[in-house]
């Protein structure tokens, strides 16, 4: 059974634009591409698509230019998804905390927020450590703690998602009555 939560203060009623926000590893990318498909919207990821801008990975990005280099560069990439209606844009992990993104997202959009427990995280992040920059050269006791501290900074973020999915019981029909009712 699908244990998701509806904030209806924050839901936009027209849905053709849906942020996918949540964690490192909670399966924003991966749901984007099964969700954009079912339902037929162009889906984006915000760290390809700067990737594709700097011709240089997210990792190289961090390593080169800095953490405050790469979340403007976030910020920007964002709000230039505005000129698409009907797709799905797939959220960095710190997208929604920096530069009045959320706010940004909220008034541009409907917010789905991936939620997953650190031990799910953790085993996720695990297969795809080269590609993350922030834990690269963590220690799996270090990177259990790291998740739970950034937990802890932006779970009031994150939660203020107008639609919020346990990342674990998530299916390819998730957003069907969602989108049902925002249409």
């Amino acid at each position: 059974m699908d244990t998701s939560e509806t904030n209806n203060f924050s839901l936009n009623t027209h849905a053709s634009r849906l942020f996918i926000i949540g964690f490192m590893g909670s399966g924003k990318t991966h749901w984007g591409n099964i969700w954009s498909a079912r339902h037929h919207y162009t889906f984006l990821d915000l760290d390809d698509l700067i990737e594709e801008q700097e011709q240089h990975s997210v990792t190289e990005i961090f390593e080169i230019k800095g953490e405050d280099y790469f979340r403007q560069k976030e910020a920007i990439m964002l709000r230039s998804t505005e000129q698409y209606n009907n797709v799905i844009v797939s959220c960095g992990g710190g997208t929604p905390c920096f530069f009045d993104n959320l706010n940004w997202m909220k008034t541009r959009g409907s917010i789905i927020f991936l939620q997953a427990a650190p031990a799910t995280l953790l085993k996720n992040i695990l297969t795809q450590e080269n590609k993350r920059p922030l834990v690269k050269k963590l220690n799996e006791a270090e990177l259990l703690f790291f998740i739970e501290q950034k937990l802890k900074e932006r779970n009031d973020f994150y939660k203020q998602a107008g639609l919020i999915l346990d990342a674990e019981e998530v299916h390819e029909s998730s957003l069907d009555l969602f989108l049902e009712t925002t249409h």
